[in-house]
């Protein structure tokens, strides 16, 4: 990864620090816990809503301050604790806490409080909305209850990129450490947007599938179907890693992010600005696009998005190219935290040599030229891979991840 330091003569990239990923913690409707999780990414392709259901976040905040704490950030609470832990706990990760940040992002915040507020405003007036309101729904409220939690005083932000926002926390959270800013940052996203506002809203623009199928990729591809979620890395000085002993999933070796600057909700023709993202983020890893061997595509099951981020692979890796999977017709489409839903995937596509199928696809798209994983897990030698993020406004997110032990990256 890339650092930008000041010179007399302007800024330049000069090589940074490389950046290990030690922990991982996920919170998702096929699973709550990373091998939960996994397991869910290789089952079958669910029916119905993509829920959380019996996550227990009173452990963490307690049975009655547990009350007022929206859910998104419940689920980052959670998704940290297990990361922390998996990273040999927080005594060995924060070492000077100036040095240690955290970076969750979120594609609307707390939803679920506002619309429950809303209606107590409406129906029993406003003295009896709630003192909490405002600190339950604000979006920074998950990254600053995690650096209260872990006492971590370092960088602690909030990126709000709709879909995108989960990979450019990750991103900018390497990018922290490979500057030498901070020596380890908990990195990830939260969502928690199944409200019937939210689900009247995505509805009425025709963004969900109609039959309540995510088929990305497939054809017959619909609409995305909505989940909610969150997941965070641990994310830390490969050195420090190594002398402390901790398990490496894979170095992040490279990050981008571009705008398509061109329409608030469709991508633009070609996949524009996601050849310039996946370029920018391969040039950050000083990477061949023939090196990359995976690619964990955003792959909404949206006919507009799937056909432009089919046609922005091909034209970065040529036709087939790397192997292409998409978790969504698992997971559904958990807007801002999608991307370290999928990031914490490819994590542990490392940890496992496989790759998940893309659930949900039967029925091949002749436009779609594409070496996707289909029906079962295939097995998969780790090297250079890619997570894509793409999300309302233009925002485009790639990360690029390699075996710890080498094959690219600063």
């Amino acid at each position: 990864m890339r650092a930008l330091q000041a010179t007399p003569g302007g800024g330049r990239a000069v090589a940074g620090r490389r950046v290990a990923v030690t922990g991982v913690g996920v919170v998702a409707p096929c699973g709550i816990g990373r091998e939960a999780f996994w397991a869910g990414l290789l089952g079958p392709a669910p029916t119905g809503e993509r829920r959380v259901v019996d996550l227990d976040a009173a452990a963490i905040y307690g049975p009655k301050e547990v009350r007022r704490v929206d859910p998104f950030t419940q689920f980052a609470a959670v998704a940290a604790a297990e990361a922390v832990e998996d990273a040999g706990g927080v005594d060995a990760l924060v070492g000077d806490p100036e040095r240690a940040g955290v970076l969750v992002g979120t594609g609307i915040g707390g939803i679920t409080v506002f619309e429950e507020q809303h209606t107590v405003l409406m129906e029993r007036g406003a003295r009896r909305v709630s003192p909490f309101l405002v600190p339950m729904m604000m979006g920074n409220r998950a990254a600053a209850d995690i650096s209260m939690r872990y006492g971590m005083r370092g960088p602690c932000e909030a990126t709000v990129t709709a879909c995108a926002a989960g990979t450019h926390s990750v991103g900018n959270g390497a990018r922290l450490v490979a500057t030498g800013r901070c020596d380890v940052v908990l990195a990830g996203s939260a969502e928690a947007a199944m409200t019937p506002l939210s689900l009247a809203g995505f509805g009425n623009m025709t963004a969900l599938s109609t039959t309540g199928i995510s088929r990305p990729f497939d054809a017959r591809r619909d609409g995305f179907v909505m989940g909610e979620g969150g997941a965070v890395l641990v994310l830390e000085d490969m050195e420090r890693a190594i002398a402390r002993g901790a398990q490496v999933y894979a170095e992040l070796a490279g990050a981008a992010s571009t705008a398509d600057a061109h329409h608030i909700t469709a991508p633009a023709p070609g996949g524009a600005g996601a050849v310039a993202c996946m370029e920018l983020a391969l040039a950050d890893a000083d990477l061949q696009p023939a090196q990359i061997t995976h690619i964990n595509a955003h792959g909404t099951s949206t006919p507009k998005n799937d056909a432009a981020e089919a046609e922005a692979i091909v034209k970065v890796f040529g036709s087939p190219g790397p192997a292409v999977t998409s978790i969504k017709g698992i997971t559904g489409h958990s807007l801002g935290a999608a991307g370290s839903l999928e990031a914490a995937a490819l994590a542990l596509s490392f940890a496992h040599r496989s790759i998940p199928p893309t659930a949900g696809w039967e029925v091949p798209d002749p436009g779609v030229s594409l070496d996707l994983v289909v029906g079962r897990p295939r097995s998969w030698e780790p090297g250079p891979a890619l997570s894509n993020s793409f999300g309302f406004g233009g925002h485009n997110g790639t990360l690029v991840m390699v075996p710890a032990a080498g094959g690219g990256g600063a």
